[in-house]
């Protein structure tokens, strides 16, 4: 399978995204979950198409955006989706938050499992409700769903489930098995499950990704999906996400959301989202160049920074990695700044007992990653 081409660090620096901008040039930035990827060539065509043609006004109907991402469903996890039940929004976290304003209100518990991308916490604090953290079983370093643990904070009065699926920044695919057994909890507290699937294409293939609502008729009953072609594309900044429901309750409550959830989505977004579902050769050549990607690193680390924790993600280019070995003090991703002139995501930006880890993204090119790790390691 070909690969993609990682861009040269001379190139990347010429961005204007906030992965590029937050830090001096002297700094290595691998927080962000950006890819340092050439876009697939659909997507720049259908832009540069509406750019030609000054076709910047607001995002109307788009029956485009359903038909592909229902295709693309169909065709890689089997998976029907009705395209009425696929909502426009501008991104993830818009989804959820609009979604959830339509059947709670401030001072319900919202469950999370972590350590979990960040945002959950802020988009429950937006909602003005309160966070259960129901921290994942940890065996090494694979997580996975803490089942009795999440049935105690549905019993004590959780109203709503923020989901992560799959799992960042653990790399976890969440099996058929415990997102069945979720959906049987969730059903008997009535509580709802809210699905962000957006690593979801960017599971390697010796793993199978479920989506929540294709699991059974319950997971239908209580949950939705919210997901974007952002993350696998690398279009997050054209701001266009999907809200998926298959069930009549819920396709009610996504029609009777305010219409500037539909009309905040970016013209941009929403298009070249349709064209990134129809985008398969470019999402299996990324596929294949994180798969080896997500090797290499295991490979640099264990010549370079062995007593560094890492277990080979089962999806998407982020690397959890556990460096209390390494001694940095209370906030090592801090002295990787200052020290080895490599940026981190800070563990605890997922979990307050995981000050001592760090997510590192390795959707990007050999020579980044080696000077990386190599960087790291000149510290010690």
């Amino acid at each position: 399978m070909q690969r993609l081409q990682g861009l040269p660090l001379s190139e990347l620096q010429k961005r204007l995204s906030t992965k590029w901008r937050e830090f001096p040039h002297d700094v290595l930035p691998l927080p962000v979950a950006e890819m340092d990827f050439e876009i697939a060539e659909p997507i720049r065509a259908q832009l540069i198409d509406m750019l030609t043609r000054s076709d910047t006004g607001y995002l109307g109907l788009i029956p485009e955006l359903g038909t592909s991402l229902a295709k693309f469903m169909k065709d890689r996890w089997n998976w029907e989706v009705d395209v009425e039940q696929i909502f426009p929004a501008t991104d993830v976290g818009v989804g959820m938050v609009e979604m959830a304003r339509m059947l709670i209100k401030p001072g319900d518990r919202i469950v999370v499992d972590s350590p979990v991308y960040l945002n959950f916490a802020n988009w429950i604090t937006e909602l003005h409700c309160q966070i259960v953290d129901v921290p994942m079983k940890r065996d090494g370093l694979h997580y996975t769903l803490n089942l009795p643990l999440i049935e105690e904070a549905y019993k004590n009065g959780a109203k709503l489930h923020f989901l992560c699926n799959p799992q960042n920044p653990t790399g976890t695919v969440h099996s058929r098995e415990e997102l069945s057994d979720l959906a049987q909890l969730a059903k008997k507290y009535n509580v709802a499950i809210f699905s962000d699937e957006i690593h979801a294409p960017l599971t390697f293939s010796e793993n199978e990704f479920v989506p929540f609502l294709n699991v059974s008729e319950t997971a239908r009953e209580v949950g939705i999906t919210v997901t974007a072609a952002s993350k696998s594309w690398n279009i997050a900044g054209l701001k266009c996400a999907t809200i998926i429901t298959q069930n009549e309750k819920w396709l009610e409550i996504a029609k009777s959301m305010p219409g500037a959830v539909h009309w905040r989505a970016s013209l941009f977004g929403a298009f070249a989202a349709a064209r990134a579902y129809e985008s398969v050769e470019w999402l299996d050549a990324c596929l294949a160049t994180l798969d080896y990607n997500r090797k290499f690193v295991a490979k640099l680390l264990s010549e370079k920074l062995p007593m560094v924790g890492y277990r080979i993600p089962d999806t998407s280019y982020l690397a959890w990695l556990d460096l209390s070995a390494m001694n940095l003090g209370e906030n090592p991703s801090q002295v990787l700044v200052e020290r080895a002139k490599v940026a981190l995501q800070n563990g605890s930006s997922y979990s307050p007992t995981h000050t001592q880890f760090a997510r590192l993204n390795f959707a990007t090119s050999e020579e980044i990653l080696t000077e990386a790790v190599n960087r790291m390691a000149s510290i010690l």
